[in-house]
C-alpha cells in the first residue's frame, strides 16, 4: 500500500502539458490586450515629464528676468538659468535646483529662443521625433 501511494504522489506534483499551455495562451491574450494601454500611457508620461520641465525652466526664467532686467537670450540659452553669462553683475543664480539643463524625456535638448515668436521667450520640445509638428508621441509640447 506504501509503495501504491508513494505512485500516486509521483504524479500529482507536476501540471499537464496541455494545462501548462492553457496558461500560457491566457498569458499571450493578456499580454496582448494589456501591452498597448501600457505603452500609451509610457508615452503620456514622457509627455507630462516635458510640460513640467518645461515649466520647472519658466519659473527659472521669470526668476532670471526679476534679478537681471531681461530674458537670457538665444545665445545665451538655457544653461544662463545654471552658468553665469559674461557682464551680468545682478545674476544670482543658480536658478535651477540642478546644475545642468537636463534634456527632454526623449533624450534630446530643449529649444528656446529669445525675444520668441509667442512670448517673450519661447521653449519647447519637438517630441520623440524631434521634427516640429505631429500627433500622439511626436506632438510638441511648449510653453505658450
Amino acid at each position: 500500500m506504501i509503495e501504491t501511494h508513494a505512485k500516486h504522489m509521483h504524479r500529482s506534483r507536476g501540471f499537464t502539458l496541455i494545462e501548462l499551455l492553457v496558461v500560457l495562451m491566457i498569458l499571450g491574450l493578456l499580454a496582448g490586450l494589456v501591452g498597448p494601454q501600457v505603452l500609451r500611457y509610457l508615452g503620456s508620461a514622457r509627455s507630462d515629464t516635458a510640460g513640467l520641465q518645461i515649466a520647472e525652466f519658466g519659473a527659472g526664467l521669470d526668476l532670471f528676468h526679476l534679478e537681471v532686467g531681461r530674458y537670457p537670450t538665444t545665445e545665451e540659452g538655457l544653461g544662463a538659468l545654471v552658468e553665469k553669462p559674461a557682464g551680468l553683475n545682478n545674476w544670482n543664480g543658480p536658478y535651477l535646483k540642478k546644475k545642468q539643463i537636463p534634456k527632454d524625456p526623449w533624450n534630446h535638448d530643449y529649444h528656446y529662443r529669445s525675444p520668441g515668436e509667442h512670448s517673450y521667450y519661447d521653449l519647447y520640445s519637438y517630441g520623440y521625433d524631434n521634427v516640429e509638428g505631429g500627433e500622439g508621441d511626436n506632438a510638441d509640447i511648449v510653453s505658450w
